[in-house]
This record gives structure tokens, sequence and C-alpha cells, in this order.
């Protein structure tokens, strides 16, 4: 049985919600912890240049200094680098859930189904990129495949957030409900380049993807619509002519 016939069941649907709800929560917290374990590496210091990162993340990494201590700095940072992979699996996987419902509803657009398909496309390629980049990193002394893991993560990276912003405009604009999954979506590039990244670590750019399929796989796990466009005028038919409900 396939991922795409597998995503169909209901059951399975509300376990990827789930899933994709809890991750979303694990990336917002343990990727701060990654974000100072990057800025104690040599590669990292730089990022503290900027006001608003160096004045959270000064304060917290004292406070938090067993939590970041207790080994080589590149150690530390590939150790709380591993949680990005089960937290991209979860809104790549909620994504796929969602598209699954919607494409069963018949509510693909064509250029929306394009755009999920390079979406979705992005987001396995950033899974790839993530794990390469930390998976296969044990110590502290970086191996090539996290050379060859940048590689993939950077194209992706891009995509990724290009891709998520049109994906929610997109849903937007078809009357996509709820429609603040798809705002967050919508808001991706923006939110990530204007304001994350001035705040903390790269990963962290993926947070309103993460929680923007995150409330949607909520909204799985309830079993509540997903997908679904706000209803339209009621219509009826006189004369073999479809006329708004009550039209004269």
């Amino acid at each position: 049985m396939g991922l795409r016939t597998r995503l169909d069941d209901p059951v399975v649907q509300r376990r990827v919600g789930r899933y994709a709800w809890v991750m979303a929560w694990v990336g917002l917290v343990v990727g701060q912890l990654h974000a100072l374990a990057r800025f104690a590496t040599a590669d990292g210091r730089e990022d503290l240049e900027l006001p608003l990162t160096r004045a959270w993340a000064e304060p917290a990494a004292e406070l938090l200094a067993p939590l970041l201590e207790w080994g080589d700095p590149d150690l530390v940072y590939v150790t709380y680098g591993k949680v990005w992979f089960p937290v991209f699996v979860g809104f790549t996987l909620a994504a796929f859930a969602v598209h699954r419902r919607r494409s069963a509803a018949r509510r693909l657009g064509g250029f929306e189904r394009w755009t999920w398909r390079v979406v979705l496309a992005a987001y396995v390629a950033a899974c790839v990129g993530v794990f390469l980049d930390y998976w296969t990193q044990w110590t502290g002394e970086y191996n090539v495949l996290f050379t060859v893991g940048w590689y993939v993560t950077l194209p992706a990276f891009v995509l990724t957030m290009i891709g998520s912003t049109v994906l929610g405009t997109t849903l937007l604009v078809r009357g996509f409900r709820p429609w603040f999954p798809a705002l967050l979506l919508a808001g991706t590039f923006p939110l990530a380049f204007f304001v994350i990244l001035q705040v903390t670590s790269m990963g962290s750019a993926a947070l309103p993807i993460m929680f923007g399929f995150g409330l949607l796989g909520r909204r799985l796990a309830t079993g509540r619509v997903v997908a679904a466009a706000p209803p339209g005028p009621q219509k009826e038919t006189v004369g073999g002519v479809s006329w708004p409900a009550g039209a004269s």
C-alpha cells in the first residue's frame, strides 16, 4: 500500500495530524536550543551580531548552560539539529494529507495543482537535506555528508520558502477554509526573512509552515473539515439555467 493510499485512511490522517501538531511545538522549543548551540560554534558566533538575536540568546545561553555545555559546541549543535528531521517529516506528511483531502474533494485548479506538486517535492527534499545535515553526524568533526546535505538543503530551503508562500496565497484566493493556516503559509517568505531570521537560526524559518500544517493537522486529528471552500449562494434551476436562489 503506497503513501497516497494510506493517507486516504481517516485513521492514518488523524495520526498524521496529531504528529504534525506536536512536532510544530517541538520545533518551536527544541529549535531554539539548536539555535543557541549554533551561536556557540565558530561559524555561528557571527549571528550574535544581530541585535535582536543577541538580546535573547546571551541571557538564554547563561540560563540553559547545562543543556549547552555538556560537550564540544559542534557536537551539541549537530545533536540538537537532529530534531529538524522528525519536525520536517511532520509538516510534510500533513501537507500530503491535506493535498489528498483537497484532491478527493476535487478542489484543485490547474495552478494550485502544480503549486502543490512543487511544494511537496520541496518538502521531501528539505527532509532529505536535514537528515543528511544532522543524522549523518555523530561527533564534533563534520564528514563529507554534511557538505552534501548543505547542497540539498539550500535549494530545498529556497523552494520551500517561496513555494509555501505561493501555495498559501493561492489557497487564500481560492477561499480555503480555515483561512488562518493558509495565511501562515502565505506569510512564510516575509516572516522568515524579515522577522524569524533576524531573531533565531535557519531551521526556525519553517515555523510558519510547521504551524500552518500543524493547525490543519489538529483539525484532521479531531475529524473536523479541512480544505473546504466557503459555502457559495444556493442555486435553483429554472428553464435549464442555474440562478441564485430567490432571484427573479
